[in-house]
């Protein structure tokens, strides 16, 4: 474990295996990925923003980011929504000291002048320190939600990518692998079938999965459509 010693932050981060750049099925977002793997190895660019609609690998990419960084020694923090809600702006104090910073949600708790002006002064400090920092949102950084203009120009600092949508094809890629990190054998007619009976982005595509998974070990049934049918109706 690669702990973050903080007064404000007395966090941990796993190295894991199930959010890690093999099980990103990339498609059109390759260059996207291999620049967020640079940055998690200690190379290429010292700043990244990605943003696109939900479900399209945001998250994955900061969290696979923060695995590798971890895993090569290097002091990591991922914070979403649920770690910054209801905490002070001073928690930014010190970030700065931390190899790889990723910040997820932006779009969420970046909501008055006080967490802009947290935001704006942690990118100076983080470029000051010579350290990495990758962020993602729902939003570009020239959106109206962010209302300093000086802070705009620090979110575009460094490389902005808006994610793009897989392929049919690259989202049963992307299930296949998921499906085996969990011992699962997914059949490709059961793939299609969840792909076109239900919600189609990849975050509600993992999420029916998990819920298959679990379904699957409770009943002893291989995954099948009878399966998925009786789980989530017909």
């Amino acid at each position: 474990m690669v702990t973050l010693i903080h007064p404000q932050l007395p966090l941990g981060f796993e190295p894991g295996e199930l959010f890690t750049f093999d099980s990103f099925v990339a498609g059109s977002n390759a260059v996207t990925a291999g620049l967020a793997q640079q940055a998690a190895t200690g190379k290429g660019e010292k700043q990244l923003y990605f943003w696109g609609d939900a479900g399209l690998g945001k998250s994955h990419l900061l969290q696979a980011s923060c695995n590798l960084a971890a895993k090569n020694g290097y002091t990591v923090c991922y914070l979403t929504r649920a770690e910054i809600l209801n905490q002070s702006a001073d928690m930014f104090d010190g970030l700065e000291q931390v190899d790889l910073i990723c910040l997820d949600d932006i779009e969420t708790w970046l909501v008055d002048a006080e967490w802009e002006r947290a935001l704006f002064d942690l990118v100076n400090r983080v470029r000051e320190n010579n350290n990495y920092l990758m962020m993602a949102s729902a939003h570009p950084p020239d959106e109206a939600f962010v209302k300093l203009p000086d802070l705009r120009s620090r979110l575009s600092w460094g490389p902005v990518f808006q994610l793009q949508q897989l392929s049919d094809k690259e989202k049963f890629q992307a299930l296949h692998y998921r499906a085996r990190q969990s011992g699962l054998e997914l059949p490709e007619k059961v793939a299609d079938y969840l792909m076109q009976r239900y919600q189609r982005d990849m975050f509600g595509l993992f999420q029916r999965l998990a819920v298959l998974d679990k379904a699957s070990m409770a009943t002893q049934r291989r995954l099948t459509i009878p399966l998925i049918k009786s789980v989530f109706g017909d």
